[in-house]
């Protein structure tokens, strides 16, 4: 309950400064933290649970919030009501989520219903900046793509549990054993793969190559393997960078920036200009000029944060996303069993690969990707499937009570 308690603390400090009336009736605000607090409360009490792991979350939705309503009122108003509607998903689902290992049971499920959302897409998607990633219903807009990403980790962590010590066993150079065992995998992880480079959207392939890898590599300890899924994934995308223009635009404007500042290259330098203009400190809350930058609600939050909170802000705020990753792996540490473990360290991973791509897609390390930075960036689909992350991350990490004193 402390840490909570302390997260809500920040939380509301930061919403604070929030331009007056950007996020509306402050009852909606007081009405998030009960649902935070709902959250911890319903928590079985005969286990230990690490609360950090919740409050962090808490937290970084409160400084996305923040960052959100200086730059659109409109879009952080919207964002208090996704985040109201993850808080009571998490709480509603966290009966099931303490049952996590009945999940193995439906593993070709989880292929299934990714293919089918990947089909949905295909279909009925809408293409926004070169990519078909949404899927409209009304007023209501959803990317499936967050829902898949949490599929795969569920099918690869039931699939691996049961195949990883005879995968581990195999010659490289056995076809016949790798095939048997690595076919239904490869067939599960390559379809999503296809159809992510089809529907041109190369961030979360990057993203769903890097969760593949981790948890084969922590399940078999095969590095042959880490390396042929990697050549595969770089002929992959290689192809779509001589097929796809928006591919080849985004590695042209990452590889010089500066051949087009008003073309494909405005956005990136823009970025770059704000993480320069806040410097060590930054310029302040409300005295930077993100919104020269083109989504910076989205794709740019990081740069929006920094310039106003300074390389050092910018710091803090991978620090805590390095605290719930390390804290999700001492909780893979710490199972008993193996599905447990790598179901942790998938979901781990997904968390820490995704701010790694879209953080170095921002500084210039890598090519720039469509995906969000979680709990943070503006979005939906993002906020509910990362909360979800976190609540099956807190179920999984549950503890046996302290034994009783004689």
């Amino acid at each position: 309950m402390l840490p909570m308690l302390g997260a809500l603390a920040i939380g509301a400090l930061a919403l604070s400064f929030a331009p007056r009336d950007s996020l509306g009736n402050p009852l909606a605000l007081a009405g998030l933290a009960g649902l935070a607090l709902l959250w911890i409360l319903r928590a079985p009490r005969d286990a230990r649970r690490d609360a950090i792991l919740p409050a962090l979350a808490v937290m970084l939705a409160a400084f996305g919030l923040m960052m959100i309503a200086r730059l659109s009122g409109e879009l952080a108003r919207k964002q208090e009501i996704w985040l109201a509607v993850s808080l009571g998903l998490a709480i509603v689902l966290g009966p099931a989520f303490d049952r996590f290992r009945r999940l193995s049971a439906y593993k070709y499920v989880w292929v299934l219903g990714s293919i089918v959302l990947f089909a949905l897409v295909a279909v009925f998607g809408q293409e926004v900046n070169g990519a078909k990633l949404w899927i409209r219903v009304g007023p209501i807009q959803f990317e499936p793509i967050e829902v898949i990403k949490l599929f795969i980790v569920f099918f690869m962590a039931a699939y691996l549990a049961e195949t990883a010590d005879v995968i581990a066993s195999a010659k490289p150079f056995s076809l016949r054993a790798n095939a048997k065992y690595l076919g239904p995998l490869l067939i599960g992880w390559g379809a999503s793969m296809a159809i992510l480079v089809f529907e041109r959207d190369i961030g979360m392939a990057v993203l769903l190559l890097a969760i593949f890898v981790a948890m084969l590599y922590v399940a078999t300890r095969r590095a042959d393997l880490i390396a042929a899924a990697a050549a595969v994934f770089a002929l992959a995308g290689w192809w779509a960078l001589g097929h796809y223009a928006y591919v080849a635009a985004r590695v042209a404007a990452w590889q010089n920036p500066f051949a087009d500042p008003l073309g494909r290259g405005y956005q990136a330098l823009q970025g770059l200009f704000s993480l320069a203009a806040g410097g060590l400190f930054g310029a302040g809350y409300g005295l930077g000029h993100p919104a020269l930058i083109p989504a910076a609600e989205t794709d740019f939050i990081y740069a929006s944060w920094a310039e106003e909170f300074g390389a050092l802000g910018g710091a803090i705020l991978i620090a805590i996303f390095g605290l719930i990753v390390w804290r999700a792996l001492l909780a893979a540490q710490s199972q008993p069993d193996i599905y447990a473990k790598l179901l942790a360290t998938g979901l781990a991973a997904t968390l820490g690969f995704q701010v790694f791509i879209i953080v170095g897609g921002v500084i210039g390390l890598v090519p720039l990707t469509g995906v969000t930075l979680p709990f943070v960036s503006y979005g939906g689909s993002s906020l509910v499937a990362n909360f979800l992350l976190i609540a099956l991350l807190w179920a999984i990490g549950s503890e046996p009570p302290f034994p009783a004193r004689k």
